[in-house]
């Protein structure tokens, strides 16, 4: 068996690798990068695979049994929704058997706008005619680190959030879920639901870093255009800014409070919890 992992020297992509080869042999694993040269620590043959240059998606796709795409971070929707397009037709011309694709909670009905990105590109490899596995992940605790530092330096918590919930889990459970689904058989069209078994609000996550801290952290609900000034003012970009407060304004509509069963299934127990999460980015 051979399996491809897109982006393989990025942040999932290192920890799918990793446990990848905690299950099988290195030489069934490829990594497919823009620049090869970055990867030499993997310990796996690296294929150049450019998603903005198709003509080099044949030869780093070639042989996969299983291929694992890794949303981009492309600078639009648009960009990164021809990216991915780009891959799944190649992964059809290079005859690939399998594909993943790390999408996002309840992309096919969530008005959040990171979904503009991921409800057409599952549409793409629906309609692709290959068996396929959608991974969809919840938020990254580790997207909340910036969060948790500010609340230590400030005492205070933030957020346009009307006190929705969430269920995110930590970026290491969602690679180990990932190298589970592409080393074991049964996941063909199948939507797996990824995230924490229980669900949380930013009231919850001040509580926790006051415990974790020993000191109090208070919890202050914001208007959306306040939310925006105090992350711009926190030196944020602004295209990151307009993605957190939309993500905000989805939590709010209850949009990611999908609390399942779903990664804890695939990773063989359960993930990672928010409060040791917490209590790990105060220590250190």
């Amino acid at each position: 068996m051979t399996i491809v992992v897109t982006g393989a020297t990025g942040q999932l992509g290192r920890l799918v690798v990793q446990h990848l080869l905690t299950k099988v042999p290195a030489d069934q694993v490829i990594g497919s990068v823009r620049n090869p040269d970055k990867g030499a620590d993997l310990g796996i043959e690296l294929r150049q695979g450019d998603f903005d240059r198709p003509g080099t998606l044949a030869a780093a796709f070639a042989g996969a049994d299983k291929l694992l795409i890794i949303s981009t971070d492309g600078e639009s929707a648009a960009d990164r929704v021809r990216q991915h397009t780009n891959a799944v037709e190649a992964a059809r011309n290079a005859g690939v058997k399998h594909i993943l694709y790390t999408s996002l909670t309840s992309a096919d009905t969530a008005s959040i706008a990171l979904a503009e990105t991921h409800r057409p590109t599952e549409e793409v490899v629906r309609a692709s005619g290959i068996p396929y596995t959608i991974l969809r992940n919840n938020w990254y605790f580790e997207n909340d680190l910036g969060t948790i530092a500010g609340a230590l330096a400030t005492g205070v918590l933030a957020t346009s959030s009307q006190g929705g919930r969430f269920a995110p889990a930590a970026r290491e459970d969602y690679a180990r879920a990932a190298a589970a689904v592409l080393t074991t058989d049964g996941h063909q069209n199948t939507i797996y639901e990824l995230g924490g078994p229980v669900s949380h609000s930013y009231a919850d996550l001040a509580n926790l870093i006051g415990e974790a801290a020993g000191k109090n952290v208070q919890y202050t609900e914001v208007s959306p255009a306040e939310a925006k000034a105090g992350l711009l003012g926190a030196g944020l970009p602004a295209g990151l800014v307009g993605v957190i407060v939309d993500f905000y304004r989805a939590l709010g509509l209850g949009e990611l409070d999908v609390p399942r069963g779903d990664l804890e299934k695939l990773i063989g127990g359960p993930p990672l919890s928010l409060s040791e999460f917490v209590a790990q980015a105060v220590r250190g």
